[in-house]
C-alpha cells in the first residue's frame, strides 16, 4: 500500500500539488472527520480517477474554509483502487483499519463497489459510489442503507439505450457485454426495456475479459445481422472489438456507454473506425450554479480541462457537499445521524442551495434542498439518483452531443 500511495500522490503532479491542502492531509485531530477518496487512479478508470480525487480534495477545502461540518474539519485520505476489486478491497481495509476513515467516497466500477461495500457495512460507515450495478441498491450490498449512488443504475442506462434505439429507428439490436456486474447489467437493462416496448434482441453475447481477440464472439453477433449492437464494455476490450469489427467489413451501428466510447477510444483505433458510433453517458446538471463552481474548480485543478470532460468528478464533488451538509444538519458525525439527514438535505422540499456555505447558512432557518453539479440529487428509497443522459455521435473523431434523454 505504501507504493500505491506514492504512485497516487504522483498523479497529482508533484508533492507541491498537495501543499495547497495542508489542513486536509495533515494528521487527524479530535476536531477532524476523516474520509477516504477511493478512486480509480490507474486501470480502466484512470481517465477519470485523478480528477475525481482532486475534486474531493477541492470540495473538502471549501468545507474547511467555512468552519467545517458540525465543527469538524474534513481530512481526506486518498487511495487508488487500480480499477480492480482486489486492489480496492486491500485499499479499503487499510483505510478503515489503519486510517480510521468515517466514510468512503469515489468508488467507480461496479466490481470494485460491490467488493468494498461489505467492508463499509461491517465498519458501519457511509459509502458513496459512481457505479451502475443494480445489486448495489438492495440487500445484501445495501442491507444497512449506507450506500449512496451518484451515477445512473445500469437498468437506467439500459432504458436510455432503448429510447435511443426507438428514436434512431433501429429494429434488430444485438448486445455484447463484458462479463461483470456493470457490463451485463447494461445489456440486461436494455433487453428488459426493449422487450417491454415489444422488441426482440436478435443475439446476446457475454464475453470474458482480458482476451487478445474477441473475434469469435463478434462473429456470433454479426451472424444475426443486427442493425445496431449495444454494448456493456470498457475501453480496453472495446478497442479490440472495434478493430476486429472494422476489419470484418460488415456494416452495423453501435451504442456504447461513455466510459468506453470516449476520446481515448478515438485515439486508440482512429476516427474512421468510429464514425457514427453513439456514446451514451449521464451528464452533469449544467445549468445549476453548483455546476459552475465545480467547473471552475476542475479547470483550476486539471490544467484547464473543462468539467464536461469528467462527469464522475462532478459526482465526487457532490459527495463531499452532501456529506458535509448532512453532518451539519445532524450536528453529529455519527453514522446513523448522517444517514438520517442525507435525503432530507438533498431532496425537496426545502430552500434550494447550490454550495456548502449557502447550505450551511440556510440550515439555520429550516430545511434545504441541495442541487448538485452532477444531477439534482433526488435520492430514492435505495439511495439512487436519476441523472439525464447525453447522446453523443462520433463524427470526424469528435464526440458531438446531439440530444438529451430523460427517463
Amino acid at each position: 500500500m505504501n507504493t500505491t500511495r506514492r504512485q497516487l500522490l504522483g498523479t497529482f503532479g508533484t508533492a507541491a500539488a498537495i501543499v495547497g491542502a495542508p489542513a486536509i492531509l495533515r494528521a487527524q485531530t479530535a476536531e477532524s472527520f476523516r474520509l477516504a477518496a477511493l478512486c480509480p487512479v490507474t486501470g480502466a478508470g484512470s481517465p477519470f480517477g485523478s480528477g475525481m480525487q482532486k475534486m474531493i480534495l477541492a470540495a473538502a477545502e471549501i468545507v474547511n474554509a467555512n468552519g467545517g461540518a458540525a465543527g469538524r474539519r474534513f481530512e481526506v485520505v486518498p487511495e487508488d483502487t487500480q480499477s480492480s476489486p482486489q486492489a480496492g478491497v486491500l485499499a479499503a481495509k487499510k483505510l478503515i483499519d489503519v486510517n480510521k476513515v468515517r466514510a468512503i467516497l469515489g468508488t467507480w466500477s461496479s466490481g470494485v463497489s460491490l467488493a468494498v461495500v461489505p467492508l463499509a457495512n461491517e465498519a458501519n460507515i457511509i459509502m458513496m459510489n459512481t457505479s451502475g450495478a443494480p445489486a448495489l441498491s438492495v440487500p445484501p450490498a445495501n442491507a444497512k442503507g449506507l450506500s449512496y449512488r451518484y451515477q445512473a443504475t445500469n437498468d437506467r442506462f439500459g432504458r436510455a439505450f432503448a429510447e435511443i434505439c426507438v428514436k434512431e429507428g433501429f429494429k434488430r439490436p444485438a448486445t455484447m457485454a463484458f462479463n461483470n456486474a456493470s457490463g451485463v447489467g447494461n445489456t440486461e437493462g436494455f433487453r428488459k426495456a426493449w422487450e417491454g416496448k415489444g422488441g426482440k434482441v436478435v443475439e446476446n453475447v457475454v464475453y470474458e475479459p482480458n482476451q487478445t481477440s474477441y473475434r469469435s464472439e463478434l462473429q456470433k453477433v454479426l451472424a444475426a445481422n443486427p442493425d445496431v449492437i449495444v454494448t456493456g464494455s470498457y475501453l480496453a476490450d472495446t478497442t479490440i472489438i472495434m478493430r476486429e469489427w472494422f476489419q470484418s467489413g460488415q456494416p452495423a451501428k453501435w451504442i456504447m456507454p461513455g466510459w468506453a466510447a470516449s476520446p481515448d477510444l478515438v485515439k486508440a483505433v482512429g476516427a474512421e473506425v468510429l464514425e457514427g458510433v453513439i456514446s451514451v453517458d449521464s451528464i452533469s446538471n449544467e445549468s445549476a450554479p453548483s455546476y459552475k463552481a465545480f467547473d471552475e474548480a476542475y479547470r483550476k485543478a486539471m490544467g484547464g480541462q473543462p468539467g464536461q470532460s469528467n462527469v464522475y468528478a462532478a459526482m465526487t464533488w457532490d459527495m463531499v457537499h452532501v456529506l458535509a451538509l448532512a453532518i451539519e444538519a445532524a450536528g453529529s458525525v455519527e453514522t446513523a445521524a448522517i444517514k438520517a439527514k442525507i435525503q432530507e438535505i438533498a431532496n425537496p422540499p426545502g430552500t434550494q442551495v447550490y454550495s456548502y456555505p449557502d447550505g450551511k447558512a440556510a440550515l439555520k432557518s429550516g430545511k434545504i434542498n441541495f442541487e448538485g453539479a452532477s444531477s439534482v440529487l433526488d435520492f430514492d428509497q435505495y439511495g439512487d439518483v436519476t441523472p439525464d443522459f447525453g447522446v453523443f455521435f462520433i463524427e470526424s473523431g469528435k464526440l458531438e452531443r446531439k440530444y438529451i434523454v430523460k427517463i
